[in-house]
């Protein structure tokens, strides 16, 4: 044994021929790595391969409702919040097309719910069929306020008692159309429900002609 120099390497390392550097464990953890990389490109080259269709899935196949539910979902998941919202607004706005022009030409696929039906469709025309004391109560209401401003103690009983005769006509116009609409319905619809289409039509008589809707689809004096 030689004692070392300062500087020099120690005893057993260097070109000592006897005592070679262990380097198996470099190539052994290389060799892993490679072998790891083989696997993994084995395993993506059996998954691109087509399946055979006799072979197993190994889960079950699921019903066509559930596969319509996902489809579905995976939809509506795809549209954002913004998009959703603006095809909301636009199928109400499409919506209320439909009905405003439903309610002007009478087509029932569009009309409002109180407004659908034979029977809602036959209370409407009895009442645009004939001449109603309600509906010329706006124009009255009108003459008889403007008569009421005038300072003349005349004019103003005058607008007083026209106000009584006016009303007193609304109510005995009202009770004889609905006793009359009540039998015509009965005779017309014996098996069908008529709840509330007799003070649907009285409402509608409030209102003036060319004011309701739905538009009036009978003349005058024409029958329902």
């Amino acid at each position: 044994m030689t004692t070392g120099v300062a500087g020099s390497f120690p005893t057993g390392l260097g070109s000592n021929p006897g005592h070679p550097v262990p380097l198996g464990f470099v190539f052994r953890s290389r060799a892993k790595e490679e072998k790891a990389a083989v696997a993994d490109k084995a395993s993506l080259t059996d998954s691109k391969q087509p399946r055979d269709p006799q072979a197993k899935k190994g889960r079950p196949t699921p019903k066509r409702s559930e596969a319509q539910s996902q489809r579905r979902s995976v939809a509506n998941t795809s549209m954002t919040r913004k998009d959703a919202s603006k095809r909301q607004r636009e199928e109400r706005r499409a919506a209320l097309e439909r009905q405003r022009q439903a309610l002007a030409g009478g087509d029932e696929r569009y009309l409002p719910a109180r407004d659908k039906g034979p029977v809602r469709k036959f209370a409407r025309d009895w009442i645009d069929s004939r001449f109603n004391v309600a509906e010329f109560f706006l124009p009255m209401a009108v003459v008889i306020l403007v008569l009421s401003m005038v300072r003349v103690g005349a004019l103003q009983s005058i607008a007083l008692l026209l106000w009584l005769v006016v009303i007193v006509l609304i109510v005995l116009d009202a009770i004889v159309s609905a006793f009359r609409l009540k039998k015509a319905l009965a005779e017309r619809f014996p098996d069908q429900n008529t709840k509330g289409a007799t003070r649907y039509a009285l409402m509608r008589s409030l209102q003036m002609r060319r004011l309701r809707l739905p538009k009036p689809q009978v003349k005058r004096g024409e029958r329902p």
